[in-house]
C-alpha cells in the first residue's frame, strides 16, 4: 500500500508542509482546501510544487454539504461543485472528497442521495474525475460507514466510490467488519486516525484530538485489517486534526505519521498473514529485557560529583575503559558508565547540556534486527569510530538527539564490559546498599513532544502504555505516561512538561532540551538499603513531617510502619496489588532526579500521588533563580 497525508495533519506554511511530507518518504498528499485557500499560488503552482517534491496528490477536500438538498440549494450545490472540478483540473488530481451533509435543511432518504451522486458522478466522469462519499460521524442523516456504502451501491456509477476514515467509524463503535464484504474497487481512499479514548462531543473529539495510529487507544489495526481483507492496495492516508500537531515542527510530525503508517501495517501483517500488504520488510518488534547501561557526559568536575554520589548509593567503581577516558561502576545488575571525552558525540553532548545522561543501553533479543526496524521506521542510525579494544555497538539517535545502544545475549556484545574495560579494584569503603536493578528511567520533554516519544518506542519495541496521569507539580501539571515490557524488566517514564515552572520544565530549559532526567534504582528490602546509605554517608531528601501524618491516616498504617517511614525519609504509595516505597536523593545538578524503590506484591504505579511532596522538598534544592551555576554550592 502507497502512503499519503492531509496538509491539514501537520503545521506550517504550504510549502513547509509539502517539504516536511515530502522529506518524510509520503508517496502522496492531500489537499486540504484552507491550506489552498491561504496560499498565494494558483492550482497549477501547487499542482507543479507537489510533483517537483515526488508527491503525488491524492484527492482534494472537502467539498461540504451536498447531498439531499432541496431547490435551490441543490443546483447551487452542483455549481459548487463544478467549481472544484476546475481547480481539481488545474491541481492534477482526480479525486475530491465529499462528506455526509450536516446542512439543517439536508433532506434524507437512501435513493435521494443517490440521485445527486449519480448525478454528480456524471458530471466528474465527463472531466475524468471521481467522487468519494464519506460518512461524517456526525452526520445529519448520515453518519455511518454502511449507510455511506449504500448509497454509493445505489448510485452504481463508476466515477462514485466510498471513502473510509478509521475514526468516524471506530468513535461510533461501528463493526469493522462491515468493511470486509465492500469490493475493493468502489473504496477510492482509506483514511486513518487514532484518538484518546475522551467522553465528549464527536466533532469536537475529531476537530482536536485525533493523532497518529498507535498514540490513541482506536482500535485502529482492526480496521485496517478489515479494509486489507477487501484486496483494498490503495493509499493509507493520514487524516490528523490535533492542536499540538499544528503548533509542533513540520519535519517531525510528518517523520511521525509515515512511521505510524508502517508500523500499523506490519502489525496487520503479522496478525493477518493471509493478507497481501505491500511494504518494507523488517523485524517484528523487539522484546527488550532490561536497561544495560546508563552512561552520562561530564568534564573532570562533573565526574567527581557523580562519583560522590554514586559511592553514597552503594556503588563500586569497576573497571576504566581500555583506550578512552570512561569509568563504569556497578551494583547488583547495574552499569552507570561516566564518560569524561573531550571528544566525540559525549563531549559535545556535555558542552550543550552539562553533567547529563547522553545514552542509554538496552538488553534486546537481537541488537542487528532492532536497527534494522527502526531504520525501517525512520530512525537514524548512530555510530562514531570505534577505537582499539572496542566493540561496534548497534545504536540508534533517540529523538531528543540523545543515543540508545542495544546489547544482546547471542553475540560478543554480551562480553561488552569484559572486552572494553579493564577491573579497578575500588578503594573506597562504601557498602554495597542492595540495588538490584533499574526499575525505570524517566525521559522529560515538552508536553507537545510527548507523543512522539511514545510513538518511537512503542512502534521498535515490544511494549505497552500506560493510562496518562497528571503528576501534580506546586507549579502546574506534568503530563506522564509509563511504556512497559510485559514483564515489567523495561519501564520508560515519559513526562511532558507544560510550563518552565514546573521541575520537569525547569529541567528542560537549564540543560537545553529534553533528556533523562531521572533514574529509579530497585532494591528488595528499602530499610535495609537506607541503613546501609546511611552507613555510606547518604543524606537522602527530607520529606515534611506534615506528609507522615497524613500517610498514617490515609492507608491506616500501624504507627510503627509510619515511624520507621518518617525516620527514613520514605514516601510510602499502596494500590489494589501492593505497596510502593520511595527514597530520594536530593536533585542533582539541574534538577537530575535519583530514587530508590521497593515494590511489594504487584503495585503497578510509580508513586504519582507522592509527586507533590517530593518535588516541593526537591525545589528546595534548586540553585536559586539569578544565581549562575558556577556559583552553586
Amino acid at each position: 500500500m502507497k502512503t499519503s497525508i492531509a496538509t491539514v495533519s501537520i503545521g506550517g506554511d504550504f510549502p513547509e508542509k509539502l517539504a516536511a511530507i515530502a522529506a518524510a518518504g509520503f508517496d502522496g498528499v492531500e489537499i486540504f482546501e484552507n491550506d489552498f485557500l491561504g496560499f498565494d499560488g494558483s492550482p497549477a503552482d501547487v499542482g507543479n510544487m507537489a510533483r517537483d517534491a515526488g508527491l503525488a496528490i491524492t484527492l482534494f477536500q472537502p467539498f461540504r454539504d451536498f447531498e439531499g438538498l432541496p431547490e435551490p440549494q441543490r443546483s447551487r450545490a452542483f455549481d459548487r461543485a463544478e467549481r472544484k472540478f476546475d481547480v481539481m483540473q488545474e491541481l492534477g488530481t482526480d479525486l475530491m472528497l465529499i462528506c455526509s451533509s450536516v446542512s439543517p435543511v439536508a433532506l434524507g432518504g437512501i435513493d435521494r442521495a443517490a440521485a445527486d451522486f449519480r448525478e454528480l458522478g456524471e458530471r466528474a466522469a465527463r472531466r475524468g474525475l471521481r467522487v468519494g462519499y464519506e460518512a461524517l460521524a456526525w452526520g445529519k442523516h448520515i453518519n455511518d460507514h454502511r449507510d455511506a456504502w449504500e448509497i454509493v451501491r445505489c448510485a452504481d456509477h463508476p466515477n462514485v466510490g466510498l471513502i473510509l476514515d478509521s475514526f468516524h467509524t471506530l468513535a461510533r463503535k461501528i463493526d469493522v467488519g462491515s468493511i470486509r464484504s465492500i469490493p475493493k474497487d468502489k473504496i477510492f481512499i482509506v483514511q486513518l486516525a487514532d484518538a484518546p479514548l475522551i467522553e465528549m462531543d464527536l466533532l469536537y473529539w475529531s476537530r482536536h484530538f485525533r493523532n497518529m495510529p498507535g498514540e490513541g487507544d482506536l482500535p485502529v489495526k482492526a480496521f485496517v485489517g478489515a479494509v486489507a481483507a477487501t484486496g483494498y492496495d490503495g493509499y493509507l492516508s493520514l487524516e490528523i486534526f490535533n492542536d499540538q500537531f499544528r503548533g509542533g515542527s513540520p519535519k517531525s510530525i510528518a517523520v511521525d505519521g509515515r512511521r505510524s503508517l508502517l508500523a500499523l501495517m506490519d502489525q496487520v501483517r503479522r496478525d493477518e498473514p493471509g493478507l497481501q500488504l505491500e511494504m518494507p520488510e523488517m523485524p517484528d518488534r523487539v522484546g527488550v529485557t532490561g536497561v544495560a547501561f546508563v552512561e552520562f557526559a561530564a568534564d573532570d568536575s562533573g565526574s567527581a560529583a557523580l562519583s560522590t554520589l554514586l559511592h553514597a548509593l552503594g556503588f563500586k567503581l569497576a573497571g576504566r575503559h581500555v583506550s578512552k577516558e570512561v569509568s563504569l561502576y556497578r551494583q547488583g545488575e547495574i552499569n552507570i558508565v561516566v564518560n569524561t571525552e573531550r571528544e566525540g558525540l559525549a563531549h559535545s553532548s556535555f558542552l550543550v547540556h552539562g553533567t547529563s545522561v547522553y545514552a542509554i543501553g538496552l538488553k534486546v533479543e537481537d541488537a542487528k534486527a532492532t536497527v534494522k526496524r527502526a531504520q525501517a521506521l525512520g530512525a537514524e542510525p548512530f555510530e562514531q569510530a570505534v577505537g582499539p579494544g572496542e566493540l561496534q555497538i548497534p545504536a540508534i539517535r533517540g529523538v531528543g538527539g540523545g543515543v540508545v545502544y542495544f546489547i544482546d545475549g547471542t553475540s560478543e556484545l554480551s562480553n561488552v564490559w569484559d572486552v572494553e574495560f579493564l577491573p579497578v579494584d575500588d578503594a573506597s569503603p562504601c557498602e554495597p546498599a542492595g540495588l538490584t536493578r533499574i526499575d525505570h528511567v524517566g525521559q522529560t520533554m515538552e508536553y507537545g513532544e510527548m507523543l512522539t516519544w511514545l510513538l518511537f518506542y512503542r512502534s521498535i519495541f515490544r511494549t505497552r502504555k500506560t493510562p496518562m496521569v497528571d503528576v501534580i507539580d506546586p507549579s502546574g501539571i506534568v503530563r506522564s505516561q509509563a511504556i512497559e515490557s510485559d514483564d515489567g524488566q523495561l519501564r520508560l517514564t515519559l513526562n511532558g512538561a507544560e510550563n518552565r515552572q514546573t521541575l520537569a520544565g525547569r529541567f528542560i530549559a537549564e540543560n537545553f532540551g529534553s533528556a533523562v532526567q531521572h533514574l529509579a534504582f530497585l532494591t528488595g528490602d528499602i530499610f535495609a538499603t537506607a541503613a546501609a546509605l546511611r552507613r555510606n554517608g547518604f543524606a537522602p531528601l527530607a520529606i515534611s513531617p506534615n506528609y507522615y501524618d497524613d500517610v498514617e491516616a490515609r492507608f491506616g498504617l500501624k504507627p510503627d510502619l509510619a515511624d520507621r517511614l518518617r525516620a527514613e525519609n520514605i514516601l510510602y504509595d499502596r494500590d489494589d496489588n501492593g505497596e510502593f516505597f520511595q527514597l530520594y536523593a536530593p536533585t542533582f545538578g539541574e534538577g537530575f532526579i535519583v530514587e530508590v524503590v521497593e515494590r511489594r506484591g504487584g503495585y503497578k504505579g510509580y508513586g504519582a500521588p507522592n509527586a507533590p511532596f517530593r518535588i516541593a522538598a526537591q525545589k528546595r534544592h534548586l540553585r536559586p533563580k539569578g544565581m549562575p551555576r558556577e556559583l552553586r554550592r
